[in-house]
């Protein structure tokens, strides 16, 4: 079982992805380590040195893939823009509520399944003075927005956009995106978008990129490795823990990302959002 374990952490890159089942499995990769403890308690109660150095062997293994996710410190320092992006849940009559708590702070806000004229929209449209909404996403900032169009993401139907955001310190372009689910057996339209947000970020020469949004897809899913790089994950890069977002309840996997590119993120973690199933994932980043 140690030898089972260790090879499944160690190598769940070259498991193939069998009827969807590897992307769930990724997902949840983290919590792969909870065997250790159970294999040493076996271990013990078998009294055995062997079993014990054997149960040793995934835990190593899972420290060294995670081990300094448990430690990082934020870098900190100064920073120029304040961003998050929250899936704000379409059946969430409180979601005013929730973004109204998650922006009061930020600069720049994406947001996913939003309904037209719901609580949400409405305030953030007065919490920020620019906003570009495209159909069940949109965008807010304090800053002005310009260059908009909507995306589509290879959905048939626009679920994504991209605009420029000029900030005090420059132009950022930022892209908020909502791809397709990743569900057991069904992964083939995540991959698909997957594959077409790759290809507008490596279409676009900005100098400075973002990408926020529900992306379906964990941070150790290898479906990431498609925009990780050329984008930096900023709660990988700026986050204290692995910043799990799903389900608010009790969250045990991050399909929600900021990712970003000409930038240096300072600081980055998870906020509550009431009535979501989702928690909002926020960074500081500067320019």
């Amino acid at each position: 079982m140690s030898v089972v374990v260790a090879v499944a952490l160690a190598g769940h890159g070259l498991i193939p992805a069998l009827g969807g089942f590897t992307p769930v499995f990724e997902s949840v990769l983290p919590w792969i380590g909870l065997a250790v403890p159970l294999l040493l308690a076996a271990a013990a109660m078998a009294r055995s040195t062997t079993a014990v150095a054997a149960a040793l062997v995934p835990g190593l293994v899972w420290a060294v893939m995670f081990g300094s996710t448990l430690f990082r410190t934020p870098p900190g320092g100064p920073s120029d823009l304040a961003v998050g992006t929250v899936n704000v849940g379409v059946r969430n009559s409180t979601s005013g509520e929730a973004v109204r708590a998650i922006a009061k702070d930020l600069d720049v806000l994406a947001a996913q399944e939003l309904t037209k004229g719901g609580p949400a929209a409405k305030q953030l449209n007065k919490m920020f003075r620019y906003h570009y909404p495209v159909s069940t996403v949109g965008l807010w900032s304090r800053y002005p927005i310009t260059e908009t169009r909507p995306l589509d993401v290879g959905l048939g139907w626009p679920r994504a956009l991209r605009a420029v955001v000029t900030t005090p310190k420059g132009q950022v372009t930022v892209y908020v995106m909502h791809l397709a689910s990743a569900r057991p057996g069904h992964t083939t339209s995540r991959d698909a978008s997957l594959a077409r947000a790759r290809k507008l970020i490596d279409a676009d020469s900005s100098k400075r990129i973002l990408l926020l949004g529900d992306l379906n897809t964990a941070t150790t899913d290898r479906g990431m490795n498609g925009l990780t790089p050329p984008l930096t994950d900023a709660q990988s890069a700026a986050g204290d823990g692995f910043g799990f977002t799903w389900p608010a309840e009790f969250p045990i996997t991050r399909p929600d990302h900021i990712l970003f590119k000409g930038m240096t993120a300072t600081k980055a973690g998870v906020a509550p959002a009431t009535g979501s199933d989702h928690r909002a994932a926020i960074a500081s980043l500067r320019l």
